[in-house]
């Protein structure tokens, strides 16, 4: 039996824990533990300070719900999402493709279909624009039939989940590219909001001093046949948020401007944002890269 001590203690918790089966499980832990214990000698953690953080992940998890994600919230707010995102992209990616962005924990499996040029605002109302494009391979080609999911906040700054009965889906849907690779979606100007700040969060948010704001994006999901899924989001140039999202989701490639009179806009009336979005080849053992779910199906298994 041995003496254990500060010093001692991590190499005792590690040789415990030598014997499991799985070797990713055995490395994951392994290094979780000894930077967390690191971590711990570093601050000089209190009993205090140990009792706060259990405290303030239970209130995370209390307040996870099929419509709502605040453990997925807590790691977009750190940072972690992000970093996660660029790791896996680069890892992945076979040749070059549009950045990536964040999922977000707004998300929502078996959105509606709907036609080229169709709205997807059904409920919501205000300023429309009309976002249209292609989507093409590395070569430039446009990619028939690929399925372009989107979902937005409305003009208020608010999603669906927010806004409307659950079981309500608004402002969210699925297109199908034409032969061409081409889509045209007809949506609202979207409006940045803030995270939820209700919430455990939302409260280490506010002692950081920080303002919890997103700046006004629209999240794009493209998938499509022997080509590597695309988790991305275009950003609103002149939102006043735009050089400090509180969840680190802006690339300056996916900025843009929606602007009268685009060239090949479906409906030249509106304000439009032209952006073709490029698609990489999918690799032999890439697995989904999203970082991310649909909240319901979280709390589900």
């Amino acid at each position: 039996m041995a003496d254990l001590n500060q010093e001692t203690l991590t190499d005792a918790v590690v040789a415990q824990m030598a014997s499991t089966p799985d070797p990713r499980l055995r490395k994951v832990m392994e290094s979780l533990v000894r930077h967390l214990h690191a971590f711990a000698r570093e601050v000089r953690l209190t009993p205090a300070e140990w009792l706060a953080a259990i405290g303030f992940l239970t209130r995370v998890g209390q307040t996870c719900t099929p419509i709502r994600q605040e453990f997925i919230l807590l790691s977009d707010t750190l940072g972690l999402s992000r970093l996660v995102n660029l790791m896996d992209d680069q890892a992945n990616r076979v040749g070059e493709a549009t950045e990536t962005s964040l999922l977000g924990p707004f998300y929502r499996e078996a959105s509606p279909q709907f036609a080229y040029g169709e709205s997807i605002a059904k409920h919501a109302q205000g300023p429309e624009m009309m976002l249209f494009g292609r989507v093409m391979n590395e070569a430039g080609e446009g990619v028939p039939n690929a399925i372009v999911e989107i979902w937005q906040t409305d003009a208020d700054g608010a999603y669906d989940l927010q806004a409307l009965d659950p079981e309500t889906m608004d402002m969210r849907g699925q297109f199908r590219t034409d032969a061409e690779g081409r889509y045209a979606i007809r949506t609202l100007i979207p409006l940045g909001y803030s995270i939820p700040m209700d919430g455990p969060v939302g409260a280490l948010v506010r002692a950081q001093n920080r303002h919890g704001f997103r700046p006004a994006h629209i999240h794009m999901l493209i998938g499509a046949e022997g080509y590597r899924e695309l988790v991305t989001a275009l950003y609103l140039g002149d939102d006043a948020n735009i050089d400090s999202d509180t969840v680190f989701g802006v690339s300056e490639s996916l900025v843009v401007r929606p602007q009268m009179g685009a060239e090949g806009s479906p409906s030249p009336d509106l304000p439009s944002v032209r952006y073709d979005f490029q698609v990489a080849r999918k690799a032999a053992h890439d697995k989904s890269g999203r970082v991310g779910a649909d909240p319901s199906k979280i709390a589900a298994e």
